[in-house]
Formats: structure tokens, sequence, C-alpha cells
């Protein structure tokens, strides 16, 4: 005979009762229609009406409080009208199909208690009306109610030719009645990161001109990002209970680090993205391995305390695709002995809800992963668990909903002892966190319980049947290609422009003999100070700029943004700026009235080391040419000019193209063009003529020789 699970077979028989109480109140809806049409063919469905707050629970002294937004976005106004709220204190759901066709309004439980009947506005064309009910707790139907959990709650608006029906629920609390039982174990967790980066560019633009150490305040949070920073820190010191697994780099730029149970990666960098892709296109960005393994993570937490001994477990928290075996072997070989499965790794097949909590086997070594649980994750993180919930739409719909499902898994199983994982999103408005961890400590079903906790919860599969729950898919083809890729090009190129500056146009100011010129230079510059600081090799200058790249890269490939223009920004302003920064001065259009002349040529540069590299020149005459190249060694913050050999053949008029190359000939920066006009007449007039008078000469004597008289004696 099939066992029917305590806390839920007891309460089946009341289905029978509400049924049959139903039949009056069935008969009176089939004169509320569902779904009408306008009197002018508009369809019902163009006006809504969404949850803005409710109660959630219900206790024995809250009533029950709700206030809704009822939108007409059609062209003519809504008349006055009446919203209905109505109830099933005897009607307890017994699955999760049960409450989810609920929800989407695809089945018909009869709601014969009406809670509540007030009187709406006319709403004007493109107008909103809130209405707020309020049921005191007195309340006939709310007394009613012998046993606590979800109810089908009923929402109910019509006027005249417009009818909307939308379904939610009422949660009942244990409080007050005596069918309480033990409360199911939660561990909520909150990943701390931020997007709200932004590049100085006032200390990017000292870095790369003086050579001044600005790296640690070149990447920071912006203003909104540090007003972010004052919500959370509110936020969390209000619910103490919640876990929070926080980006160390978000930690470090804070003037009071938050507490943390945890710290994940640093800038959140995506590691089942990277897993998933060609991990040399990351190579060319600069990242390194050791930029985000749970070492570096751990050495930027303590910097952030100033605590050289702190100690705080590192989990990785799941990017934008799925813990496959590789993105499992990567974060383990990386340190990370634990991570976080936003998705794709809870299996919904079950009957019931468990502790998600899965030990995997990897080349590198066992990872535990802990699992969030799918639909109240879903619903904290803002989403809906279907399009047609309808009531859903909104944060206070899904607050109703996460609350009766919650309640509902207790239920499932009220004697067995489950610890769920709920991920909540840290780009959720505060007010909205504030209200759903609110309506968690005061569920008295639900224990809010720490991480450690979970980690230690003895796992539900381990071995080879943890394997079989491994997704297959990375499920990061798609985002890859759409999010990351133009983001690792940007950032590739930037980086290869730093690298080339490096080792093929920055030179050593001691071996180009440059110091003792570039010390005068500077005392006339008025910079002296300047130069005094810098050493004779552009290495650690250099270095900063590559570091700066990589927190910035590290950002932009983070798990929960697209790839940030804010962040990207550093990178290419550092590419810009050492391309434009050693440029040829325009030159102004040259008159060469002999064979040979020198064009001058000016280079400067603005970085705050020595530059070598070349000048290469074209024309497009055959008859005006110039030297193809010639090398120059320009001092730090100065010019330096040099000359190009200009040959000329005839008159005319010439274009000529200077460019600089590195020393790979490699040409690089802005190219520039000028005018050569050769103004040689009498010289070629002169050469004319005696070419002519040689020809005319030559054929003069041809013709004599031909015509003469021979003399007898020849």
């Amino acid at each position: 005979m099939t066992r029917i699970p305590a806390g839920i077979g007891h309460r089946i028989c009341s289905h029978a009762v509400a049924w049959v109480t139903a039949l009056m109140l069935a008969v009176a809806m089939v004169c509320i229609p569902q779904a009408v049409a306008m009197d002018d063919g508009t369809a019902t469905d163009a006006v809504t009406v969404d949850i803005d707050t409710a109660t959630a629970p219900v206790t024995a002294q809250s009533g029950y409080h709700l206030t809704l937004d009822i939108a007409n976005p059609t062209d003519h106004a809504l008349p006055a009208g009446t919203v209905i709220l109505s109830t099933n204190v005897h009607y307890t759901f017994i699955s999760r199909t049960d409450i989810q066709q609920w929800a989407q309004d695809e089945v018909g439980i009869p709601t014969p208690q009406v809670l509540a009947e007030v009187q709406t506005p006319e709403i004007a064309p493109g107008g909103t009306a809130t209405v707020a009910i309020d049921v005191n707790a007195d309340n006939a139907v709310l007394t009613s109610i012998a046993e606590w959990g979800p109810k089908p709650l009923r929402i109910d608006f019509h006027t005249d030719g417009t009818s909307v029906e939308t379904h939610t629920f009422l949660t009942r609390s244990a409080e007050g009645l005596d069918n309480a039982t033990p409360a199911l174990n939660v561990t909520v967790a909150l990943p701390l990161s931020s997007t709200q980066w932004q590049v100085d560019t006032d200390d990017l633009t000292t870095l790369l001109t003086d050579d001044a150490d600005a790296d640690s305040d070149v990447v920071s949070l912006s203003k909104t990002g540090e007003a972010q920073v004052k919500e959370q820190t509110q936020l969390l010191n209000n619910h103490p209970g919640v876990q929070v697994i926080a980006d160390p780099t978000y930690l470090d730029a804070m003037r009071m680090p938050i507490r943390s149970s945890a710290i994940m990666q640093p800038a959140g960098f995506d590691i089942t993205a990277y897993a998933a892709a060609d991990t040399s296109r990351y190579d060319r960005t600069g990242i390194r391995a050791e930029d985000w393994n749970a070492a570096t993570a751990l050495a930027q937490y303590r910097q952030a305390l100033g605590d050289d001994e702190a100690e705080l477990d590192a989990v990785a928290w799941q990017g934008s695709a799925s813990w496959t075996q590789q993105a499992l072997t990567t974060a383990k070989r990386q340190g990370y002995d634990t991570v976080v499965a936003t998705s794709d790794f809870s299996d919904m097949s079950l009957g019931i809800v468990r502790t998600d909590t899965t030990v995997v086997p990897t080349d590198a070594g066992d990872v535990t992963v802990l699992a969030a649980q799918p639909v109240l994750s879903g619903l904290a993180q803002g989403q809906a668990t279907s399009q047609t919930a309808t009531a859903e739409r909104t944060a206070g719909g899904r607050l109703a909903r996460f609350v009766a499902q919650s309640a509902f898994y207790q239920m499932e199983q009220p004697y067995t002892e489950r610890n769920l994982l709920i991920c909540l999103d840290s780009s959720t408005d505060t007010a909205t966190l504030d209200a759903l961890l609110s309506a968690i400590e005061q569920s008295p079903w639900l224990q809010m319980t720490d991480l450690h906790t979970l980690m230690s919860a003895t796992p539900s599969a381990t071995g080879q049947d943890a394997l079989l729950a491994v997704p297959d898919g990375d499920g990061a083809g798609q985002a890859v290609s759409e999010r990351f890729t133009p983001a690792l090009d940007a950032l590739s190129n930037a980086n290869d422009v730093v690298i080339r500056f490096r080792d093929s146009v920055l030179t050593d100011a001691q071996e180009e003999s440059m110091k003792a010129s570039e010390d005068t230079q500077a005392l006339a510059r008025q910079d002296a100070d300047s130069v005094t600081h810098r050493s004779e090799d552009a290495t650690a200058w250099v270095n900063q700029l590559l570091a700066v790249n990589r927190r910035c890269a590290l950002h932009a490939l983070s798990y929960n943004a697209t790839a940030d223009s804010a962040t990207l920004a550093g990178p290419q302003t550092i590419a810009e700026t050492l391309s434009n920064a050693v440029r040829i001065t325009p030159i102004e259009s040259l008159n060469v009235v002999s064979e040979t002349a020198n064009m001058p040529v000016t280079v400067s540069n603005a970085l705050p080391y020595p530059v070598r590299v070349q000048v290469s020149a074209t024309t497009d005459s055959m008859t005006i040419v110039t030297s193809r190249l010639v090398d120059v060694v320009v001092p730090p913050t100065s010019e330096e000019q040099t000359t190009l050999a200009i040959r000329v053949s005839t008159s005319g008029t010439a274009n000529a193209q200077l460019t600089l190359l590195d020393r790979e000939g490699n040409a690089f920066g802005a190219a520039q063009s000028t005018t050569i006009t050769s103004a040689l007449q009498i010289s070629d007039m002169s050469g004319f003529i005696i070419i002519v008078c040689a020809v005319l000469l030559g054929i003069a004597g041809l013709w004599r020789q031909f015509h003469r008289v021979k003399d007898p004696d020849e």
C-alpha cells in the first residue's frame, strides 16, 4: 500500500470538503468571466493587475495587507470597478505540479471564502491606479484557517466590459496554531561583488606620463558603487544570518570591509566561461592563472583587512556556463575545493527537495558542489517560475510565491533533515532583498544556517554517482561568443600594444647614453623631481601598466556583468596613449631648388622613458625621392630632430608619407604627410638644348659622310 507523506496525508480529505462547499461559488463565478473583451473589441489582457506588496507570511496578529497596481494602457478611460480577494481556507497543495498550475492559472481550484472586496477608481488612458486592501487580523476568514501553509488566493478585478484574474498565495504561519513542525534549514548566500567599477583617468594619466605609483588607485569603485557599499552594509547588519561570499577585490576597495563567510575568485572572474573557451585567447589579454586563484584571493582578503594572518574559505562562484567536469577540474587546480552551482546541477526530477551537496571527483581531486535550490533561488533573484505566472511579474508577487513555495517544501517532508541553498543576486536592489530576508526570518518553518553547516552536511552523492550529476554541455558557447569575444579581442589588442612598446619601442636610457641629456632637459623643463625618482629602465613602469590591464580584464570578464565599458576603457586608454605618445611633428611643405636637400623631421616622446624608433619615408614620384629609413632616439618627455635626404632629378611636385616604425619594422601611431616641390627649370632647359644640338650634329655628320665627294687618291 502506498504511504502518504506525513504532514500532507491527513489533509487530503479537506479537498472533498472544499469542492463541495465551493459549488455555489463556482456557479457564481460563471457570472464573472475570466476573459472578456472591451466594448470596442480591445482584449482585456491589455489591462494588468500587479502585486506591489503583500503580507507574507500571515500570522494571528498581522492581518492581511495587499497593494495592487492596476494599469490601463488603452487609449480610453477604464470605469470604476471592484477588486475581490477570495481564498480556500481548507485547501492544501499536495504536489509541486498542483502549486505551479495554480500560479499559471491552469487549474480551477475553488476559492469560496471572500476575504475582501474594495472599489477601484476610474483609470485614465495610459494611467495606473494603486489600490490598498487591508484585512484585519480578526477577519472571520483569516481566523477560520486552522492549518498553516500556503492557500490559493484569487484576485478578481472587474469593471464594465473588463475582467482580469490573477492567482497568488496567502501563506499562514504556524504561529498561533497547534500543527507546527520542525523548521527546514536554509542557507542564504549573497555573492558580494559589484559592477560599479571605474578607471580614474587622472591617475591613469599620471601613471602613463610621470611613472607615478598609481596602480592601486587607477581601478576603483564609482560613486554609485560607494553608495551601494553603504546600502549593502546596512542590509547585512540588519540580517546577520545572510552568508556573504565576497569578491576580495571588492572588499579591498571598501573603507571598511563587510563581514564575510567566504571569499570567491578575485573580481568574480568567470571560471566556467574560461574553462569552456579557448584559454589561449585569455592568455593574450595578459591574465595569468595566479591572478584569480584561491591563494591570490586570500592574499587580497588579508590586504583588505590589514591582517596578514586572516583566514577564510575560498569558494568559487558559478559564471555564465555550467560546472562541467573541465570547469570543476580547473577550479580545483586553482585551489578551490568548494564551488557554488547556481544552475544546472540540481535534479528537479526528484519528487522532493533535498540537501543538494555533491562531492565530484576530478583529475585534480574532489570538489564539493553546493547546488542552489532552483525555484527558491530563481524567485529570490527576480525570476518568475514561468511566463504565465502573471502574479510573479513583480517583486511583491514573487515574494508571495517564495514564501508559499518554501512552506510547501517543508510540508512535503516535515521531519526529514534537509538544508537548502538559496542564492541571492548582489545586483538586486536592497529594498527588495530586505523584504525577502525579513520574510524568511519571519517564517517559523525556515531556519537560517551558516555556510559551514551546509558545507559539512552529508553529501547527496559522491564518486561515480556524483559524476552523473555533472552537466554534459558547457552551456557557454553562445554566451562566450556574444558576451566575451568582443571583450577578449579588445583586451588582447590593448595588451599587445603594451608588450610591443616594451619589446620594440622603449629603450634603455643607460644603453643609449641618454641619462645626462635627459637630466639637462629635465632641468630646462623644470620637472627634475619627476625624473629623479625614475629608474633607469622602464621594466617596473611597464609592469604597472600590465597590472592595470590585468585588473581591468578580470573585472570585464566577471561572472556577473557584461563586459563593462568602464573597465575596458582602462586598457584601451593605455594602448591609445602609448600609440600617440611617440609621434612625428607635422611638417610644412618643402621647396627644393637644388638636386639634393635635407628635410628636417622632429619626433616627440611624451613618455617618461626614452624610445628608439625609425622614421620611414616614401614619395609618390620617381624623380623626387627621400631616404627610406632613419633611426632616432628620443629622450623621455622630450623631442629629437633628424633629417631625411632628398634627391631631385627633375622639376615637379611629390607627396611624401612619413611613418614611425618600431624596431621590428612595424608601423604605429599616426602617419604624417607633406608636399615636396622642386624648381630646377634653368638646369633642365640647358641640358635639353645640349642634347638636341648633339643629336643634330650627329645627323649632320652622318649626312656629310654619305654625300661628300671622295678624293681621287682615296
